[in-house]
C-alpha cells in the first residue's frame, strides 16, 4: 500500500461512525409520519392544520435543500470533520425538542432546525466517502452509504410507529440517537487527504448541464417516492390501520432500497448510469401504480417494495456521477446540489399532490403518477437506443 492510499483509507471505527451518521439523514423527516393523523386531530382548532400538520414533515427538507449548499461550502473551507460533528449535535437537539412543543407554529421551527443539522451531516457523509474512496471501492461504498440511510428507515419508521401508539410526541426521541454518533464522530474521525478527480478535463467543459441535469433528476425522483411518508398515512388509515401498522408499512419502502442499493455496485457494473436510472422510474411507477390500484395493506405493501427497490439504485448512481464529476476542492460544493435536490423533492411533494389528491383522491394519484413514471421510463430507454444505433 502506497503512502498516499494509507493516509486515504479510514479505520473500521470511521467507516462504522459515517454509516451510522447515514441512518440519520434520508428518513430523518419521516420519523413523525406515523404521528401524522394523530397530530392533525391534537391541532385541529388551528388555521389551515390539514396542510400544516404535513408540513411538520416537509418542512425539514425546505431547510435541508435551502442549507445545503452552504454546507457544501463549509465542507470545503473548514473541513468535512467540523461540519459532521455540528450537524449530530444540532440534529439531537432540534430533533428531540419536538417532543416538548405543544405549539404547531413552534414545532414547525424546531423541524426547521432539524433540516439544518441533517444538510450538514448528509453533506458531510459524501464528501467523507469520495476522499477516502475511488474506482470500485467509491462505487462499493456508496452503495452501503444508501443502504445505511434506508436501514434507518426500516429501523426507526415501526420504532416510531410504535411510540407513536403511547403519545404522539414520542417519536421524537429517537432523534437522540445522534448523540450517540456524535460521540464516536469525536474519537475516530480525522480530516481526510482527498483523492484525484476521476473526470479528465477536455470532459470538464460539458460538466455544468450534467450536473444540473442530475440535481433534476435526483428532485422529480424524490418527489414521487415520498408520496409514501406523506399521503400513504392517510390511506391507510381509510383501511382501518393504526399508527404501528403505518410506520411499518411506509418502512416496506425502505427496507428493498436497502437491498437495491446493496446490489447497485454489481449492477454499475453491467451497466451504465443512464441504463440504471431508466430500470429505477421503471421500477418506482411499477410499484406506485401498485398501491394506487390496491383494494387491500398486502397490495400496498407489495407497491412500496416495488418502488423502494428503484429508489435504492437512483441514489447511489446520482451520488457516484458527481462524485466523478467534481475537483477535490469542490467536492462539498457539487454534492451538496444532490442533497438540494433530494430534499426539495421531498418538500414539494405534498405541496405538488395535493391538488391531485383533491381532484383525483389519493389512490388516483398514485394511479397516474405511476403511469407518468412508466411512460418516461419507456421513453428514456427508447431515445436511449436511438443514440446508440447513431
Amino acid at each position: 500500500m502506497t503512502n498516499r492510499a494509507a493516509a486515504l483509507t479510514p479505520t473500521r471505527l470511521a467507516r462504522g461512525t459515517v454509516l451510522a451518521a447515514a441512518t440519520l439523514t434520508i428518513m430523518a423527516a419521516a420519523i413523525i409520519a406515523p404521528s401524522l393523523p394523530a397530530m392533525r386531530e391534537v391541532f385541529s382548532g388551528t388555521p389551515g392544520s390539514g396542510l400544516l400538520v404535513r408540513l411538520a414533515l416537509t418542512v425539514t427538507s425546505l431547510a435541508i435543500a435551502i442549507s445545503a449548499p452552504l454546507s457544501g461550502i463549509i465542507a470545503d473551507r473548514f473541513g468535512r470533520r467540523p461540519l459532521l460533528l455540528t450537524g449530530l449535535v444540532l440534529y439531537a437537539v432540534t430533533g428531540t425538542a419536538g417532543f416538548f412543543v405543544d405549539d404547531l407554529y413552534l414545532l414547525l421551527i424546531t423541524r426547521a432546525g432539524l433540516g439544518l443539522a441533517v444538510g450538514g451531516i448528509m453533506t458531510a457523509v459524501s464528501t467523507l466517502i469520495t476522499d477516502w474512496f475511488d474506482g470500485p471501492s467509491r462505487a462499493s461504498f456508496l452503495g452501503l452509504q444508501q443502504a445505511f440511510a434506508s436501514l434507518g428507515g426500516v429501523v426507526f419508521l415501526p420504532l416510531a410507529g410504535l411510540l407513536a401508539t403511547v403519545t404522539w410526541q414520542a417519536p421524537f426521541w429517537i432523534y437522540s440517537a445522534s448523540a450517540i454518533v456524535a460521540v464516536f464522530a469525536i474519537v475516530s474521525l480525522r480530516e481526510p487527504r482527498r483523492s484525484d478527480p476521476t473526470v479528465s478535463d477536455d470532459q470538464r467543459a460539458r460538466l455544468p448541464g450534467r450536473i444540473i441535469g442530475v440535481y433534476v433528476l435526483a428532485l422529480v425522483a424524490t418527489l414521487i417516492f415520498y408520496m409514501a411518508p406523506t399521503q400513504l398515512p392517510f390511506l391507510l388509515e381509510g383501511f382501518g390501520s393504526g399508527p404501528a401498522v403505518i410506520g411499518a408499512v411506509v418502512a416496506g419502502s425502505t427496507l428493498t432500497s436497502v437491498a437495491g442499493a446493496l446490489a447497485f455496485p454489481r449492477l454499475r457494473k453491467r451497466l451504465s448510469a443512464t441504463a440504471i436510472t431508466t430500470v429505477s422510474v421503471a421500477l418506482l411507477g411499477a410499484g406506485w401504480l401498485l398501491i394506487g390500484t390496491a383494494g387491500t395493506v398486502v397490495q400496498v405493501v407489495a407497491g412500496l417494495l416495488v418502488g423502494g427497490f428503484g429508489v435504492g439504485f437512483v441514489v447511489p448512481n446520482l451520488n457516484l456521477r458527481l462524485a466523478e464529476f467534481a475537483r477535490p476542492e469542490q467536492r462539498g460544493r457539487v454534492l451538496s446540489g444532490l442533497v438540494t435536490g433530494i430534499f426539495l423533492g421531498q418538500f414539494l411533494s405534498p405541496l405538488v399532490v395535493q391538488p391531485l389528491v383533491q381532484t383525483i383522491g389519493i389512490d388516483g394519484a398514485f394511479t397516474w403518477t405511476g403511469v407518468a413514471m412508466g411512460a418516461g421510463a419507456a421513453l428514456a430507454a427508447l431515445l436511449s437506443k436511438r443514440k446508440e444505433a447513431r
